[in-house]
């Protein structure tokens, strides 16, 4: 053929090559990129992939989401079943459509469509009328699909879409809801009697067919054992295995997180699978709710109705147990839908920790520092510790082992709550998302919410950074302060590179653990300390005001725990402390978790100073009992002793004097511990305290003293008093209250010019002012005096 020739030959044939041209290009696009639209079910699995919980999909099918992985025994029962040949057509298999179509006439009825398992997956796909036309169009997407997607991927999507009877589609959905395990772990018999179904979905009804099913599973099974896939004895065991029953209801170990994932899986793209494989333990998960439930059932009888645990890995943030919520549906007063994990309640005093990290980080304290515990009024507010007593002066890790909430309070002052609020967020609480002056200093006692997440992300975050100290050679990395993670193989924090500064540094978180392993454990005293099993963990709880919430959080250098217990609508309980109700809990879930060693004190990040034993504050040269102690770096910062002063004795060591009436070559010079008579009141009744001796009598005239030896400790300067009316309708009296360093002084009291009597040892009086401003006066029998102002405040004006 000549060139001419080819030419007029194409021109000829153009139309022909157009034609076929179109005809590929369509063939190339026939198929959508996904073939499968349909909604899945959220599946939530644990770290080994393992079923948790699971929602229906939003058409009401149990449709679990693709996965690529088929088992090995449905692979081999479903070409055999449904597509012998399956591996070596191109999505139609002529032999097999000759035999239908052969059948069919011979028949005079459809007997056999002659389908394959590729044609299968495109009639599933498209959810047409089973004609010849429709048969045709199958036949031909199904050898495009062919082209494009491996023989492993085409059993993967049928496994994943085929009906399996009821509203149930997918091997893995079926696996769940008719033998109650996952597919994998299936016998021969069961995966047989699952082939057959995609063929004939409604043979599974429990009620009829039985025979039917059973018939076919047989007839597979001896396809089996003639091809070999499986031996004789195999074969006749799984003839006797029994057919599906009832559905099963799916696991639902853990409900709660399931829906914080279904909740981020709508602010997120909608291309993320709705499966997950989060960071829990199954085992662990389990057990857990095994023991929120056990003590659920015995705070049932109190009107406590709900209880959450988190189990948090240190090291990576991961959870590891998440329990959300009692999960009980069936009793709609439990609210088993609230993920009290999620929710926003009040802290209580789980954060009295984080205050004495703070205040020890900028040396404001030391360890054991004296913090005064008295009646307290700032700015109205008047904190009260939960037994209603006073130290006068408690060391500060004492304060915070046994939570007293008067020398937290004042802490909290002397930080400046406005800083506090600050540091909070840098440790990941965001929900204290209002300005700092709306809590105040009822910051410290639960005054705002936060919730279990975030309070264990916080604690994790401490013992995350003090652990890795030595591996980052001292310095700190911003990124160890983050959120929990729920998500397996979630991305990790990235690294922004080593600081040598962090809100807190890792001796005050060290010093902080510390106090809070001093804690009595419930219903076991200090006796654990005599068991060398016994884990060591640091650990604090909380209950919020008008015992609405019980908290409990533990830390070890691999976990951290959190309790909650309460009533999710907010309901108080006599009897719903921290301490007795979920305490118990958290050292359960301990007992769940490997033992480990304790976190190594950071000393490089320490100083060592002398600090006087009985403040607790750097020794000043007049301490006479001195300890060594390693203490944070900006502890060295912090100030002397105020409490020892020197004082002078007559020759006998008796009585104080002066120049004025003793010589000073006679006299004795002695330190001595002195606490202001507030605090001394309170502290000689449960410490040894020594008070000053009396002056010597012929120094009284000559007497200037520097400090008042008398203080009124109740009402304090302005304060303004409502006096309610007692259960009989007669008004009601204030108990004023004063303290005297000489144990043996008389006090005299006066109002308003008015003498009103004398007290001696013991320094009250109650009185009945009427409303209005007044004046107390007091003055003792060496002629001291002290007033204070106070209003006595109006109901009927108030109103």
């Amino acid at each position: 053929m000549t060139r001419l020739q080819f030419k007029q030959w194409c021109l000829r044939k153009k139309w022909w090559l157009s034609a076929l041209t179109a005809l590929l290009i369509a063939y190339y696009f026939c198929l959508p990129k996904n073939l499968f639209n349909h909604p899945t079910s959220f599946v939530l699995e644990d770290s080994n992939g393992d079923l948790l919980s699971a929602t229906i999909a939003t058409d009401g099918q149990w449709r679990f989401p693709y996965q690529e992985a088929v088992p090995e025994k449905f692979r081999r029962c479903i070409i055999a079943y449904e597509d012998k040949r399956f591996r070596y057509h191109w999505g139609v298999d002529p032999i097999a459509m000759a035999r239908a179509i052969k059948q069919n006439i011979t028949g005079h009825k459809v007997v056999s469509g002659g389908s394959t398992l590729t044609m299968q997956v495109i009639r599933i796909a498209r959810n047409k009328p089973r004609t010849l036309w429709q048969k045709c169009i199958e036949a031909i997407l199904a050898t495009r699909l062919e082209f494009g997607a491996s023989k492993n991927k085409i059993l993967a999507l049928y496994a994943a879409n085929a009906p399996f009877g009821g509203n149930v589609v997918g091997l893995e959905a079926a696996a769940w809801r008719y033998y109650g395990r996952n597919a994998n772990q299936l016998s021969w018999g069961e995966m047989a009697a699952l082939a057959v179904l995609p063929n004939s979905p409604a043979l599974v009804h429990p009620g009829r067919n039985r025979q039917t099913l059973m018939a076919k599973r047989n007839q597979l099974l001896h396809k089996l054992y003639v091809n070999k896939t499986i031996d004789q004895s195999t074969y006749e065991l799984a003839q006797l295995e029994p057919l599906p029953d009832q559905p099963l209801p799916l696991p639902q170990f853990a409900p709660h997180l399931l829906d914080k994932f279904r909740s981020d899986y709508k602010q997120q793209s909608t291309d993320i699978p709705t499966r997950i494989k989060s960071t829990l333990d199954a085992a662990l998960q389990k057990n857990v709710t095994d023991i929120v439930t056990r003590y659920h059932q015995s705070y049932k009888a109190n009107g406590i109705n709900n209880a959450a645990a988190l189990v948090l890995d240190v090291e990576t943030g991961n959870a590891l147990a998440y329990v959300g919520n009692i999960y009980n549906t069936a009793d709609p007063e439990l609210e088993s839908h609230v993920d009290i994990i999620q929710a926003r309640r009040s802290p209580g005093s789980t954060l009295k920790p984080i205050l004495y990290a703070a205040m020890l980080h900028d040396g404001m304290i030391l360890p054991n520092t004296l913090i005064p515990d008295v009646p307290t009024q700032i700015a109205g507010y008047s904190p009260q510790n939960f037994d209603l007593g006073y130290d006068g002066a408690v060391p500060a890790s004492h304060a915070l082992a046994r939570s007293l909430n008067i020398p937290a309070v004042r802490m909290l002052q002397t930080y400046r709550y406005e800083r506090f609020h600050v540091l909070l967020k840098q440790m990941g609480i965001s929900t204290l998302n209002k300005p700092a002056d709306h809590y105040g200093l009822s910051m410290i006692l639960g005054g705002g919410e936060t919730t279990l997440w975030e309070m264990g992300g916080m604690y994790a975050s401490m013992a995350r950074m003090l652990l890795h100290l030595d591996q980052y050679k001292g310095k700190y990395d911003a990124d160890d302060i983050h959120a929990p993670n729920y998500m397996h193989n979630a991305a990790q924090p990235s690294r922004h590179g080593l600081s040598n500064s962090a809100p807190l540094d890792a001796a005050s978180i060290w010093w902080t653990f510390e106090a809070m392993t001093e804690v009595m454990r419930p219903g076991e005293e200090l006796l654990w300390q005599q068991f060398s099993s016994s884990q060591r963990i640091a650990w604090k709880t909380g209950t919020s005001f008008g015992f609405r919430d019980g908290w409990a959080i533990g830390v070890t250098p691999q976990y951290v725990v959190g309790v909650w217990v309460g009533n999710a609508d907010g309901e108080g309980r006599p009897g719903l402390i921290g301490v007795s109700t979920a305490a118990p809990i958290l050292f359960d879930i301990f007992r769940l978790l490997p033992a480990n060693s304790w976190f190594t004190p950071p000393f490089e990040q320490m100083k060592k100073v002398e600090v006087c034993r009985k403040s607790g504050f750097r020794a000043s040269e007049i301490c006479e009992e001195k300890d060594s102690i390693w203490v944070p770096a900006a502890g060295i910062r912090s100030g002397v002793c105020p409490y020892h002063q020197l004082i002078h004795l007559d020759r006998n060591g008796q009585f104080r004097v002066t120049e004025a009436c003793e010589s000073p070559q006679y006299m004795q010079h002695k330190p001595w511990f002195v606490l202001p008579p507030s605090q001394e009141y309170y502290y000689r009744s449960k410490n040894y305290y020594e008070p000053l001796p009396p002056y010597k009598p012929d120094c009284l005239a000559s007497l200037g003293l520097d400090k008042a030896p008398m203080e009124l400790i109740y009402p304090r300067p302005n304060t303004r008093i409502f006096v309610p009316v007692e259960i009989d309708g007669n008004p009601g009296q204030t108990i004023f209250t004063a303290t005297h360093r000489n144990t043996a002084a008389k006090i005299f009291w006066s109002l308003d010019n008015n003498f009103l009597g004398t007290t001696t040892d013991f320094h009250q009086m109650a009185l009945r002012p009427q409303a209005g401003k007044h004046t107390i006066t007091l003055v003792d029998e060496n002629g001291e005096r002290i007033s204070c102002e106070f209003t006595i405040l109006d109901k009927e004006r108030e109103k």
